[in-house]
């Protein structure tokens, strides 16, 4: 691999300041220096990235979605979690095919390339195929086999819990290292507590992370509540689901004890409001949690509970939604929703990303801003979470590789995607009726 120099543009750097300075990386997939403009880095050699005139920022980090769902995008909208999982989604997903979670991977992986997404965790099946699409792609992902025990005799959970650890310990590091993986229990009311007690030991011992959705809906916490006299995840910590290589998606409904126990436990939160909105689910608490020392990132969760995977998207979402939760308006302030989608993401999935700073991954987006909804340029900070678009974006890089140079898909044949994507949709639903 090559150095890279990004040059001629501004540079977000990690404490929310922005300098003219040029990028350079080291050819082994991380940011070898930040250099001031004047200064200008050492380019022998390096192929140079034109950010003429734009803003480059972090790769934007997508902590929580099932990406291979752009499949059913826009298929099952307007209902509640619930209804939308047993009537609409279930129903399609038994009838999937690995063929189906590659394309429909394939696809999503292109559009988060397209709108400076250069890492995400995933939990969904099939996820082998996965695992290839990232590799071919380029991005970086932290993956999981999502496994259930509810619907199942004892012998296909197990089978379920055990294909999962063995996915989490053959896949990890592929990709010269941009596939890490997880271990996905999918949910704390989809998955028996005997599961978890006989199958997180084996997780821990083997130092593999733990990612579980929680706390999503009050249909989520009413149930353990009545069957244990316990909050979910004070419930959860009994069994020692919580940790700091555990993360959880959602915590909606999560009260005082429980964000303290998930500060005190070192246990991050992917935060997803867009789909949170969408379903009805509710506000999450985020400045509360972050104010109590829990490191918070943010997720579009799947596209076909969003119905996108724009981050920018979701960055002004989370800000929105994150004052009317305060009922403060100074609460999850711009500054700190681009932290939730780049180092708080990238703290919670366990990468060295998020940040423009020697040392760290070399994952990189660049946005035009000559835009007339980017101008006058008063607070680019405040722009990125609530003016940008995912279509401003102009370059994306990881690992040091040029992914889009000038809006065109270098490792994707986006076309192709986009058709096979759609053939597979219409065979997959007309199979499930």
């Amino acid at each position: 691999m090559g150095t890279l120099a990004v040059t001629g543009g501004r540079v977000l750097l990690p404490d929310m300041s922005i300098t003219e300075a040029d990028v350079l990386t080291d050819g082994d997939g991380a940011i070898a220096a930040v250099t001031p403009r004047e200064d200008g880095p050492a380019r022998d050699g390096a192929d140079e990235l034109d950010a003429d005139g734009g803003l480059v920022v972090p790769g934007l980090v997508n902590a929580h979605t099932h990406v291979p769902m752009t499949l059913m995008r826009g298929s099952a909208d307007d209902k509640p979690l619930d209804a939308w999982l047993q009537e609409d989604i279930w129903p399609v997903e038994a009838e999937l095919q690995a063929g189906d979670v590659a394309a429909g991977a394939r696809l999503g992986v292109a559009e988060m390339i397209r709108t400076g997404t250069t890492a995400f965790g995933d939990m969904y099946f099939f996820m082998p195929e996965v695992a290839d699409v990232v590799a071919e792609a380029g991005v970086r992902a932290r993956l999981c086999r999502g496994c259930l025990s509810v619907g199942k005799d004892d012998a296909e959970a197990r089978e379920d819990f055990e294909a999962g650890l063995s996915f989490a310990r053959e896949y990890d590091g592929r990709a010269d290292g941009r596939v890490r993986t997880m271990f996905g229990p999918h949910s704390l009311t989809t998955v028996a507590e005997r599961y978890f007690r006989e199958y997180l030991p084996e997780a821990h011992d083997d130092g593999i992370p733990v990612h579980v959705h929680a706390n999503e809906t009050e249909g989520e916490v009413d149930p353990i509540l009545d069957e244990h006299g316990q909050r979910p995840l004070v419930w959860a910590d009994d069994f020692d689901l919580l940790g700091p290589d555990t993360y959880v998606a959602h915590g909606v409904h999560v009260d005082e004890h429980e964000i303290g126990l998930l500060a005190e436990r070192g246990t991050a939160v992917a935060h997803c409001p867009a789909a949170n909105m969408k379903l009805a689910s509710g506000m999450a608490p985020v400045q509360a949690m972050l104010d109590a020392g829990v490191t918070v990132g943010l997720g579009t969760d799947g596209p076909a509970s969003n119905n996108g995977l724009d981050m920018f998207e979701e960055m002004r979402d989370a800000a929105m939604v994150g004052k009317l939760a305060a009922d403060d308006a100074s609460a999850v302030d711009a500054p700190t929703a681009v932290e939730l989608a780049t180092t708080g993401s990238a703290a919670a999935l366990g990468f060295a990303s998020g940040r423009i700073e020697a040392g760290a991954n070399a994952d990189l987006a660049v946005l035009d801003l000559d835009a007339p909804h980017l101008s006058p340029p008063h607070d680019l900070v405040s722009h990125l979470v609530y003016a940008a678009k995912g279509s401003d974006v102009r370059h994306t890089v990881c690992d040091g590789q040029v992914l889009m140079r000038d809006r065109e898909l270098l490792t994707i044949d986006e076309t192709a995607a986009r058709e096979e994507a759609t053939e597979r949709a219409e065979n997959l639903f007309a199979r499930a009726g």
